[in-house]
C-alpha cells in the first residue's frame, strides 16, 4: 500500500508539473537553432537569416586545385609513397583520397585537424578528393560525411611514430622528399640556359616540448631550422632539421640529388647556387667548384680583414655622401681573398658593397666563382662585374624570402604541433605540395591577368573562396557558383586553360 501511495503521489507531481509554465529545459533550448536570426531593417523590408540553405559550400574554387592536380599526378604520386596496411574490407578512405583532403583543405586555408571535422560535410570538397558519393550517403559501415574525420588524419601522420593496430599508413620519407624534387622539376623549362638554385633555412618557432626541440640564440627561442631550396617560385626541397646545426648542416647531400635532378631535365643549363652568409662554407662552396657548370652567389660574414680591405672604397663612399647629400651612396670594389686559417683551401673571389646611409655605415661582401667577364653567350657581358652582380643577382636572393613568408604567413607551414620529427616533417611537406598546386594554379591558370603576381594567399582568397551551391543527383553533381562572384569570368579563363593542361598517367 505504502508503494502505491507513493505511486500514486508522483504520477500525481507530475501532471502539476506538466501544467505549470516552467523555463525551456536544455534538450527543448536547442529549438533556437532552427529560428531565424533578425537583423536590422532595410526601409520597410526585414532583414532575416537562418541556415536553411541546403549543401552550399565557401570553397568552390576546390576544382580548380582538382584539375592541377590532375595534371601533375601530385596525390596518386604520393600515396605511391605510403604503405597501407588497413583491412581493406573495412577502408572507406582511400589513401588518395586522404592525401587530396589534407592538401586541398591546407590550401584552402585550413591548417588545423580539428577545421576537418565540419570539412567533413562539405560535399563540394569531397567530389575534389574523388568521392562518388559526395553526400556519404552509400558509406556502409559509418553513414554520414562523405570524408574522414580530424582523427583518421591524425592516425596517417603519425603512422611513422607509433607502432598500434590504429596506425597502419606509414610513408617512406626518402620516396616524399624524391617526389617534391621531381615534381618541382618538372615545372622548369627543359631548354633553360641558367637556372638559379636558392637555399635558405627558416626558423619555425615551437611552443611545445616536441622532439629535437633546440635553443636557437639567433631567433632567441626553441626552434626548428628547415632547409628549403626554390628555384624562382617552385619549390625543390623542404627539409626539416633541428636547430643545433648551422645552416650549412647537410647542405651538400641536398645539393648533390637537387643538381642531378635538375640536370636530368635542363641538361644544358649552368646552376648558381645563390644564399646568405650561413651557407659560405668550404664544404659547398668546394663541392660547387668539382662539379661543372655549377656556381654560387654567396654572402660572406664580416670581420677586420674584410674591413681592412674595403676601407678604401669606404672612404669613398664616405666622401661622397657628405658631396652629395644622398640619402644612399654605394661604392663597389672586389678582390681575391682566403681566410688565414685556411679553412677554405684556396683564396676566392669577393665583391665589397660600401655604403653609407643616413644611418651610418653598411658594408657587405659577397663570395662567388661567377667570372667577372661573364659567359660567352651572355647579351650583357658587364652583369657579373662587382655592381651588377650584387645589386641584380644576390640581392634578388630577397624574393625566396617573399615565397617563404608566403609559406609560413598564408599556408601555416610553420605549424609543428605534433611531438614527433617525423610527423613534424611530413606537415612541412604536406604543405610545400599544398603551395606547389597554389603556385601552378597561378602560373597555368592565371598568367597574363592581375592575379599573376599575387601571393598565394590572394590567389586563394580571390580565385579559390567563392559560394556554391552542390545539388547531387544521380547523374551529375551540379556545382551553382555564386552569381554575384566579382571574378567570373577570371575564374572561367583560368578553368579553361587548366582543363587543357594534359592528364597525369602512370
Amino acid at each position: 500500500m505504502g508503494l502505491n501511495k507513493e505511486a500514486g503521489e508522483a504520477s500525481e507531481g507530475l501532471i502539476l508539473l506538466s501544467q505549470m509554465k516552467l523555463p525551456p529545459t536544455a534538450s527543448s533550448a536547442t529549438d533556437c537553432k532552427h529560428q531565424p536570426m533578425l537583423f536590422p531593417d532595410l526601409g520597410a523590408r526585414k532583414v532575416v537569416a537562418d541556415f536553411s540553405g541546403g549543401t552550399l559550400s565557401s570553397d568552390g574554387g576546390v576544382l580548380l586545385l582538382r584539375q592541377v592536380d590532375r595534371s601533375l599526378g601530385l596525390t596518386h604520386r604520393l600515396a605511391g609513397c605510403f604503405g597501407d596496411f588497413r583491412n581493406q574490407i573495412f577502408v572507406e578512405h582511400t589513401l588518395p583520397e586522404l592525401l587530396a583532403q589534407r592538401i586541398y583543405t591546407e590550401a584552402l586555408g585550413y591548417e588545423d585537424l580539428n577545421d576537418h571535422q565540419h570539412l567533413r560535410h562539405d560535399p563540394l570538397l569531397a567530389t575534389a578528393c574523388g568521392k562518388a558519393d559526395p553526400l556519404g550517403q552509400d558509406r556502409i559501415f559509418h553513414p554520414g560525411p562523405a570524408l574522414a574525420g580530424p582523427s583518421t588524419l591524425n592516425r596517417l601522420e603519425l603512422s611513422n611514430n607509433k607502432n598500434t593496430r590504429c596506425h597502419k599508413l606509414p610513408h617512406d620519407p626518402q620516396k616524399i622528399a624524391a617526389l617534391l624534387l621531381d615534381l618541382g622539376v618538372r615545372c622548369l623549362p627543359k631548354h633553360a640556359v641558367e637556372i638559379v638554385l636558392d637555399l635558405d633555412a627558416m626558423g619555425h618557432r615551437l611552443h611545445g616540448s616536441q622532439e629535437g626541440r633546440h635553443f636557437n640564440a639567433y631567433y632567441d627561442d626553441y626552434v626548428y631550422l628547415p632547409l628549403y631550396a626554390f628555384v624562382g617560385n617552385i619549390p625543390l626541397w623542404a627539409q626539416l632539421r633541428t636547430s643545433d646545426h648551422g645552416a650549412a648542416h647537410g647542405v651538400v647531400p641536398a645539393l648533390a640529388q637537387i643538381v642531378a635532378a635538375i640536370r636530368r631535365r635542363c641538361k644544358k643549363a649552368r646552376i648558381i647556387l645563390r644564399g646568405d652568409s650561413g651557407f659560405c662554407v668550404n664544404e659547398i662552396m668546394a663541392w660547387c667548384e668539382s662539379q661543372p657548370e655549377v656556381y654560387y652567389c654567396l654572402g660572406l660574414g664580416k670581420n677586420h680583414v674584410l674591413l681592412e680591405r674595403a676601407a678604401r672604397a669606404m672612404m669613398d663612399a664616405r666622401a661622397r655622401h657628405c658631396l652629395t647629400g644622398a640619402v644612399r651612396t654605394r661604392v663597389f670594389s672586389e678582390f681575391e681573398y682566403e681566410t688565414k686559417s685556411e679553412t677554405w683551401g684556396r683564396p676566392r673571389r669577393v665583391i665589397a658593397k660600401a655604403e653609407v646611409t643616413v644611418e651610418g655605415d653598411n658594408p657587405r661582401f659577397v663570395v662567388t666563382n661567377l667570372p667577372a667577364a661573364g659567359f660567352k653567350d651572355d647579351e650583357d657581358p658587364t652583369r657579373f662585374t662587382a655592381a651588377s652582380l650584387y645589386e641584380q643577382l644576390y640581392c634578388a636572393r630577397g624574393e625566396m624570402e617573399n615565397v617563404l613568408k608566403q609559406q609560413v604567413l598564408d599556408l601555416e607551414a610553420d605549424r609543428m604541433s605534433t611531438h614527433h620529427l617525423a610527423s613534424n616533417q611530413l606537415r612541412l611537406w604536406l604543405a610545400t605540395f599544398a603551395y606547389l598546386l597554389l603556385e601552378r594554379v597561378r602560373a597555368l591558370g592565371l598568367w597574363g591577368t592581375d592575379l599573376a603576381a599575387a601571393t598565394v594567399g590572394s590567389v586563394r582568397l580571390k580565385l579559390l573562396k567563392v559560394a556554391a551551391q552542390v545539388k547531387v543527383s544521380v547523374r551529375r553533381v551540379y556545382v551553382q557558383l555564386s552569381s554575384a562572384y566579382p571574378l567570373a569570368e577570371l575564374f572561367r579563363r583560368c578553368q579553361e586553360r587548366l582543363t587543357r593542361l594534359p592528364l597525369w598517367s602512370d
